[in-house]
């Protein structure tokens, strides 16, 4: 029969992993968060309070998460992706961090760093190219690969990833005039896409 772990977190509380899952000494890991089947954390890799990562998730040493991160079965979270808080990544989707890889050549030195702002949704089987900025809130939808930045809120999706309108904080698609049908939240254009009308 599996167990549950219970381990000092971070900030001096606990945290939570599965028995076959492996945390590395030096990792950094907040109260709250659970880990579960088959997953590896490796040293120095930070993750905040209050994340659920998924069976067979890896976690590299200079990967970073927020608090309240979301992570799904069978994803590798590789160095210098940095995921803000509230995040959530579908099952089975993908980061990289190198643009042009070869199994013959090292090229360590040359990872770009991908940074998902706070509350961004990607989807199961989406692709995300090392390099690019989500956007706060922004939608990919399942399947698509991003191959260049996304905006605040916006919804993405395909091969490559192109926008299909926005979407509200609560994950709705918004109408033209900017408005969820769902939670009647407002919005109005903005530099880096849009913005909450109220705020």
């Amino acid at each position: 029969m599996s167990e549950l772990i219970t381990m000092p977190s971070a900030d001096g509380a606990t945290f939570v992993r599965h028995e076959s899952a492996y945390v590395d000494q030096g990792a950094q890991v907040g109260s709250g968060t659970r880990i579960w089947h088959f997953s590896h954390i490796m040293a120095g890799a930070k993750i905040g309070k209050n994340c659920s990562l998924g069976q067979n998730v890896n976690v590299g040493s200079r990967a970073m998460l927020g608090n309240g991160v979301k992570v799904q079965n069978n994803v590798s979270i590789y160095d210098d992706v940095v995921i803000e808080d509230e995040v959530f990544c579908g099952p089975s989707m993908v980061f990289t961090n190198v643009i042009n890889p070869r199994a013959f050549i090292g090229r360590k030195q040359e990872y770009k760093k991908t940074i998902v702002r706070r509350g961004a949704s990607i989807g199961a089987n989406a692709t995300i190219i090392c390099g690019v900025t989500l956007g706060a809130y922004c939608f990919v939808g399942a399947g698509s690969v991003v191959n260049k930045d996304v905006p605040d809120y916006a919804l993405v999706y395909g091969s490559p990833a192109l926008q299909h309108g926005w979407v509200c904080a609560c994950g709705v698609k918004l109408t033209e005039a900017l408005i969820c049908p769902e939670c009647g939240k407002t919005y109005r254009k903005a530099e880096k896409g849009i913005e909450r009308a109220n705020e």
